[in-house]
């Protein structure tokens, strides 16, 4: 799942006309409308505030408003960059305010596609890859031993707790499970005891 690395706002000016784009991260279709809202709020004497936004794990719901530019020439497009670029949990607002030229239709697609396309390279992207937290349970010695070979590994500690015994959690990819437990197994010969925990998200950045 790829979404951008955070909040940003870049301008384009085309023959006299602003276009201002502001994207956001979201994870439902109410909070797209939030920010849409308030972007109109603060930009309310725009000639236009165009809109589009995919939401959903998958990117299962896309939607996108021309605010009374000509159909199909700016919610689209900037929709159409979203989805090229594979993201999902985003949401743009492109803000224009006219220049007393006419672009034409094929002028404002270029414009908004750009605008938008040009803001993802500023913020950037990155892959949310889902990762289970594994507790590893150990003696203190062993725990100090598999402390540093965990340092080590390509796997990324997420804190630890001692007590009578040793704690230590980390975040493994989902899909990285099975290599992990092989990891294990070589690295404490099988004497640490692991129990499953919550799945949750991280941010990979993407070159």
């Amino acid at each position: 799942m790829r979404t951008i690395t955070h909040s940003g706002e870049h301008e384009l000016h085309v023959r006299r006309s602003r276009f201002v784009c502001a994207l956001a991260r979201v994870a439902t279709e109410a909070e797209a409308q939030e920010f849409i809202a308030g972007r109109r709020r603060t930009h309310h004497d725009a000639t236009h505030n165009c809109t589009a936004y995919v939401v959903g794990e998958h990117g299962d719901l896309t939607r996108s408003n021309d605010d009374g530019e000509p159909a199909g020439t700016a919610g689209r497009p900037m929709l159409e960059v979203l989805t090229r670029r594979g993201l999902t949990g985003t949401v743009a607002v492109v803000t224009r305010y006219f220049g007393g030229v006419k672009l034409g239709a094929g002028g404002l697609v270029r414009a908004y596609g750009q605008v938008v396309s040009e803001t993802i390279d500023r913020v950037g992207m990155v892959e949310r890859r889902a990762v289970v937290t594994m507790t590893m349970v150990a003696d203190h010695a062993r725990a100090g031993r598999l402390s540093r070979d965990l340092h080590a590994s390509p796997y990324t500690p997420a804190g630890s707790r001692y007590g009578a015994r040793a704690e230590l959690d980390v975040l493994v990819p989902e899909d990285e499970l099975t290599a992990f437990e092989a990891w294990l197994a070589s690295a404490a010969g099988g004497r640490v005891e692991t129990r499953r925990g919550p799945v949750g998200y991280v941010d990979v950045p993407i070159a």
